[in-house]
């Protein structure tokens, strides 16, 4: 899988979502096949697939060399869903399986997983970062649901001789970010000052071009066979110079201004608004130095091509 000249027959799911449409740019995926429910802008190569927990995918999977697995439900912020982790096993853990399982079973050679880095854990304190070796503490539905995922496609790997390969994310973002990032890009334009400087966290993102180049190179790269990798732009900020470094790329000016963290805190807390509070405040770092040693690997794009990318408009 290493001949530079080769170019590998692709399956790819989830191709109509943030990180799918960015991948389908990309010279290796221009004639991958889609499969979903959703077409891909741009993209003529799709067929429409309701992905489920039994249906048939042998007759498309035929002949292929690699399936890159995109789709999942996303993680939600205080999800009101009645017994969430029965829909989240469901999307992230069965429809993934049977999905390996049919792909092995057809002959496919690589499976590439986008998992999460919340199997690891939520947080840590600000001088330490997840490394690849950690053992494993998913604390969220959206999380268990993905290590779930993990272990089952480790098993068939080892059962069918199927490659697997799984790459661990934090926050992704870039042009046409949705979620909790366009939140931000909605403040920086709104020139609200923000009480936020006072915080001293250290998190890590990984902007969607430098995921999608990690993808690529796991397509073909023999070290990347049965690996784990984290992924991260390898340039960890604070909230508060995230903000601003966002407003400069953008061409706006950062209003922040001193607020004891404490009080975010409690007025978090009263606002039952603590995984808010979490995501703002408390630190996530990701140690990539094995997956830049093992695929001879680093992030192409600097964090200020990242987010200036986030105030691109979509085609």
């Amino acid at each position: 899988m290493n001949n530079r000249n080769y170019i590998p027959k692709i399956v790819l799911t989830g191709g109509a979502g943030f990180v799918g449409s960015h991948l389908l740019k990309n010279d290796f995926f221009h004639q991958a096949l889609a499969i979903g429910r959703t077409k891909p802008a741009y993209h003529k190569n799709f067929k429409s697939v309701s992905l489920t927990e039994d249906n048939n995918l042998k007759k498309i999977l035929k002949d292929v060399d690699i399936v890159v697995h995109l789709a999942a439900r996303a993680h939600v912020m205080n999800d009101n869903i009645k017994n969430p982790i029965d829909n989240y096993r469901k999307a992230n853990k069965f429809i993934t399986l049977n999905l390996a399982e049919q792909a092995a079973i057809a002959g496919v050679k690589r499976f590439i997983f986008i998992s999460t880095i919340k199997v690891l854990g939520e947080k840590l304190d600000s001088g330490l970062a997840f490394k690849y070796s950690d053992a494993c503490n998913p604390q969220d539905p959206y999380s268990i649901s993905k290590y779930e995922a993990e272990i089952g496609l480790k098993d068939i790997g080892k059962k069918y001789n199927m490659e697997i390969v799984i790459i661990r994310p934090p926050l992704i973002y870039g042009q046409g970010v949705r979620g909790n990032f366009s939140m931000l890009l909605k403040l920086v334009k709104l020139s609200i000052p923000l009480p936020i400087r006072s915080i001293k966290n250290k998190r890590s993102l990984v902007g969607v071009d430098n995921l999608v180049d990690l993808i690529v190179v796991c397509l073909r790269h023999p070290n990347a066979k049965n690996q784990t990798f984290l992924v991260s732009d390898d340039d960890d900020m604070s909230t508060p110079v995230l903000f601003s470094r966002l407003a400069e790329a953008g061409g706006y000016k950062a209003y922040i201004f001193s607020f004891p963290v404490v009080l975010l805190y409690l007025l978090s807390k009263l606002f039952f608004k603590l995984e808010f509070y979490s995501r703002l405040c408390c630190s996530m770092r990701v140690n990539i130095e094995y997956t830049k040693a093992q695929l001879n690997w680093k992030p192409p794009y600097s964090v200020k091509q990242c987010l200036a990318s986030c105030w691109l408009k979509d085609n």
